[in-house]
């Protein structure tokens, strides 16, 4: 692949994926997720030239040019989407290839929220770092670039943060006659919010249900209907890796492995 591509490359991102994907309810959302991120946002991003938070896994890079950018930050938990990060500030380009790696998916709620917690932490690490001086950082990147880092890398967890607060509030507003509520959210807030609400999750749903056609997973469809509750778990997720980026940002919160009971040859191979 390396041959194949100009020199500004430096690094050929796989595709993830889990071997384990019919164990749970938790494993199918999971990878729903993984799919549409890695088969239909991250192939996006590069075309759309800004950008791309790396995964964690099957990632190869050329030496030289991985020294140059001085590697992974030690200090930030969610290391390779800051290193994306920089690499575009450099000008190298990363490299999607149709190579997919098969990983084990966290089949376990709270060992999910503690996983998920330290990715979403080290998102509002990379946000803060790179956003200590926007000037700079547009110059670096260029406008399109700045964007892309915004929405994809800062707005991520601000959305799980905002969601729950934001969902309760619209909740307590159609179940109780508040007063005050509605002084401050008059009728047509409402039925903005509910236009929203409903168009919002109508997208999200389908193209979760989009994902699962690269790869045949069809049985996964209907479970794209679950998203604003899987939506939940990443918000406790984010709460959690908030308050840890108070109190120790640099705690790397493990996630224990080997918990599913599927083989993992013999699935890929089905």
């Amino acid at each position: 692949m390396f041959n194949k591509l100009p020199e500004q490359y430096i690094c050929v991102q796989s595709a993830l994926n889990y071997f384990n994907r019919n164990e749970n309810f938790l494993t199918r959302m999971f990878t729903l997720e993984y799919s549409f991120w890695f088969d239909y946002m991250l192939p996006g991003l590069d075309t759309l030239d800004i950008p791309i938070p790396l995964g964690g896994t099957s990632n190869h890079f050329k030496l030289e040019a991985l020294k140059e950018l001085g590697a992974w930050d030690p200090f930030n938990v969610t290391e390779d989407a800051d290193l994306g990060v920089r690499a575009y500030a450099k000008g190298y380009k990363v490299a999607l290839v149709n190579s997919t790696t098969y990983e084990e998916a966290n089949n376990e709620p709270i060992n999910w929220i503690r996983q998920r917690s330290r990715w979403i932490k080290g998102y509002m690490q990379t946000y803060l770092v790179h956003m200590r001086n926007p000037v700079r950082l547009i110059r670096k990147i260029g406008l399109r670039g700045f964007l892309g880092f915004n929405f994809f890398v800062g707005a991520t967890p601000i959305t799980f943060l905002v969601y729950p607060i934001l969902l309760i509030i619209f909740l307590v507003y159609v179940i109780f006659d508040i007063s005050s509520i509605k002084l401050l959210f008059p009728d047509w807030v409402l039925f903005v919010s509910i236009f929203n609400l409903m168009v919002g999750n109508i997208l999200m749903i389908y193209v979760n249900m989009m994902a699962v056609f690269k790869r045949r997973f069809y049985e996964l469809i209907l479970f794209a209907i679950a998203n604003p509750i899987y939506w939940l778990l990443h918000s406790a997720a984010a709460y959690m890796g908030l308050y840890q980026l108070v109190v120790k940002p640099f705690y790397w919160e493990k996630t224990n492995h080997g918990l599913s009971k599927v083989n993992s040859a013999t699935n890929v191979i089905k």
